[in-house]
């Protein structure tokens, strides 16, 4: 059937997944479509920095075999990026730090193990400053994140990557973290939603610094939360 490039591109997630499960759209085409357009349009804003296409591929049939059977999940088939420091289970993890370039952890951190549980295919991870210690996303390993409605301007800090990502169209949910704004910055300059949930209600397990084992944290003022391009989501059951 004939569809608007734009309903998958800037689509809800609510949308999106009312699509999957009316078999209206397929998890493969909708991949497809988010993989296209960041290998056309991420060079200048370099938003992904670390991509896993090859897997986010095999998660997609797999999404698409399990809508075939009737499944339904809360994030089945919905591509989604997380912030860099999230441990992702064969991709590196670095917080920006040249030091950490070729560390890569064993296991996923719990919120992707969570993400992967609810139907999410993991696309990549976004850019961040050095150490997450800034209102902008740049480090030495990766280089500087721009704005997508401004390549001369930032995207915002410390989910930086994750706010470009979203206004760009690459995926509709972002996973950031914040402490002093670095959901909401990036949210605000870029014009998307972000939402710095209650402390502890999201776990940090496998948000550490390298190469620190994943152990549960518990941060003073860091919480992880989700970024997206709306808060609002059309009334799409996950039964």
């Amino acid at each position: 059937m004939q569809r608007d490039a734009s309903d998958l591109t800037y689509g809800s997630i609510g949308a999106l997944l009312s699509a999957l499960y009316a078999r209206k759209l397929s998890a493969s085409e909708l991949l497809e479509h988010t993989i296209a357009r960041i290998e056309a349009l991420d060079g200048p804003i370099n938003a992904i920095i670390v991509r896993d296409f090859d897997r986010a591929r095999d998660a997609a049939r797999a999404a698409d075999a399990a809508l075939g059977r009737g499944e339904r999940k809360p994030l089945l088939g919905i591509p989604v990026t997380l912030k860099e420091p999230f441990n992702v289970a064969g991709l590196p993890t670095t917080w920006g730090f040249p030091q950490f370039r070729d560390f890569q952890p064993a296991e996923d951190a719990l919120v992707v193990s969570r993400l992967k549980a609810a139907g999410a295919i993991i696309i990549g991870k976004t850019n961040i400053p050095i150490g997450l210690r800034d209102f902008q996303s740049y480090n030495e390993i990766y280089g500087t994140t721009n704005n997508p409605w401004d390549l001369g301007r930032s995207p915002g800090g410390s989910s930086g990557g994750c706010g470009a990502a979203l206004a760009a169209g690459f995926g509709p949910l972002s996973i950031g973290s914040d402490i002093g704004g670095s959901i909401r910055v990036p949210s605000h300059f870029c014009g998307v939603f972000g939402h710095k949930p209650s402390l502890g209600l999201v776990p940090l397990r496998g948000y550490s610094l390298p190469p620190a084992r994943p152990v549960p944290g518990q941060g003073d003022l860091a919480v992880v939360g989700p970024m997206a391009r709306t808060a609002w989501t059309s009334p799409c059951r996950s039964t």
